[in-house]
């Protein structure tokens, strides 16, 4: 049995980034008829499950976690359960587009403006010439249109969803119609494909390995503030947080 660190209730598996993408490898070669929910389990994704049962519920059924954010990483060590390593949405992404290239995966691209989604789709077609990106679909469309992407990604059976509309809507969004997607894999990504896209700079490596990526967002995108307030909170509770024991 997978062992796991408890960040405010929710069990995070100790897994590592090649694990990880071990994991779903065998999940799309083993071809499970069920889809395989990735979740990148996020600070701000932590604290609303605390208010939020509809949201926990999702996690609670999503195939697998992995810690994304040096926050939870930094919390783990210091309960003394410690996650191996940070597993980001974005990281995440791009070593599984490396894997799909030598496995010739599909990918559908769901999220983002539609001049990101545009060059997002160039960008991985040409530096991962092996995977097919087989259809893609912005992320501002109304609700009339819902049906029409739905059959669309069902019809094209990607091998992996890539959800990038924003986190919990993206989870709740893949939770919601799980069983009509036909999809092998599904993830929320955030912003990943802004970054693929290059529309967004990502930190440099540095900033990533001291684990201070958000100070990096948070300079280059000053109107990241108030989002970033919810990190010192996180911090305080998780470490604070006492789990409930069961009569």
């Amino acid at each position: 049995m997978q062992s796991s660190s408890q960040i405010m209730g929710i069990p995070v598996p100790k897994i590592t980034m090649q694990h990880t993408v071990d994991l779903i490898d065998q999940v799309i070669t083993e071809k499970q008829k069920e889809l395989f929910h990735v979740v990148t389990l996020n600070p701000e994704i932590t604290m609303s499950c605390q208010h939020d049962t509809g949201l926990r519920a999702v996690i609670d059924e999503a195939g697998h976690l992995t810690a994304d954010g040096a926050g939870i990483v930094m919390v783990s060590r210091l309960k003394g359960n410690p996650l191996p390593e940070r597993v980001t949405g974005c990281d995440l992404l791009i070593h599984l587009l490396e894997r799909g290239s030598q496995r010739n995966w599909s990918v559908y691209l769901l999220g983002a403006d539609e001049r990101t989604s545009e060059k997002a789709k160039e960008v991985i077609s040409k530096k991962y010439p092996n995977v097919s990106v087989v259809g893609r679909q912005h992320g501002f469309f109304e609700a009339k249109e819902e049906s029409r992407i739905l059959a669309e990604i069902a019809a094209l059976s990607p091998d992996i969803l890539v959800v990038a509309l924003g986190a919990p809507k993206a989870e709740l969004w893949i939770h919601k119609y799980k069983n009509t997607l036909n999809a092998k894999v599904a993830m929320g990504v955030g912003g990943s494909l802004d970054v693929i896209a290059g529309t967004v700079r990502r930190a440099p490596a540095i900033w990533q390995k001291l684990n201070i990526e958000w100070l990096y967002r948070l300079i280059n995108q000053p109107s990241r503030w108030r989002r970033q307030l919810i990190l010192p909170r996180f911090a305080v509770r998780a470490l604070l947080f006492k789990e409930r024991k069961l009569e």
